[in-house]
């Protein structure tokens, strides 16, 4: 049993492969913010820092990626604004203006970015897929980082050493992951068509 699948074009992102709709596309806006308060709940604390080790960067990164500039920023945008509206899905269950929230902005400008760059094909490759990753991490992180500062009244060098370092790591592997994730994934469509 074969699934219809869209001809590949460029300048797609790989949710442009299912059938047009309005409904396809506020469907899959609220399932990457869904996707992203999902993935926020997996945390662990890291010691001496406010901000836990979540899945919310990795899966804000695919969602950006996957769904494209627009659609990725929207979903993102949802999910920002239902947490600040009391929804409970930002990590570890919390909501509102949290001292993280400040990665939560870069994640919207870093969906926004990686799936400008997805429509140049940048999730087409491993090589390319990595280096999108890295620049949606850092600009997640400078957002994030002076955020924390400010909000939890650090320094730069204590917001660096409690909200970066010790998360490096971690975002190198979710990298690594969703460098495998999306090229994978066009070569199966590639197969398909």
């Amino acid at each position: 049993m074969t699934t219809a699948v869209a001809p590949t074009r460029p300048g797609q992102v790989i949710a442009d492969l299912l059938p047009a709709s309005r409904v396809r596309d506020a469907a899959l806006v609220a399932g990457g913010a869904a996707l992203t308060g999902l993935a926020a709940q997996i945390a662990v604390p890291v010691p001496g820092s406010p901000v836990p080790v979540t899945g919310q960067t990795f899966a804000a990164l695919l969602v950006g990626t996957a769904l494209g500039t627009g659609r990725g920023l929207a979903s993102l945008a949802m999910y920002a604004l239902l947490g600040l509206a009391g929804v409970p899905w930002f990590a570890e269950g919390s909501a509102g203006a949290t001292v993280s929230f400040g990665y939560i902005l870069g994640m919207l400008l870093a969906a926004t970015v990686v799936g400008a760059l997805a429509r140049r094909g940048a999730d087409r490759s491993v090589v390319r897929m990595a280096g999108t990753m890295l620049l949606g991490e850092a600009i997640i992180y400078a957002i994030g980082v002076p955020y924390l500062a400010l909000a939890a009244d650090m320094t730069l060098t204590q917001a660096i050493a409690a909200g970066l370092t010790p998360f490096l790591l971690g975002d190198a592997l979710k990298a690594a992951l969703a460098m495998g994730v999306l090229p994978t994934a066009w070569k199966f469509v590639k197969r398909e068509n």
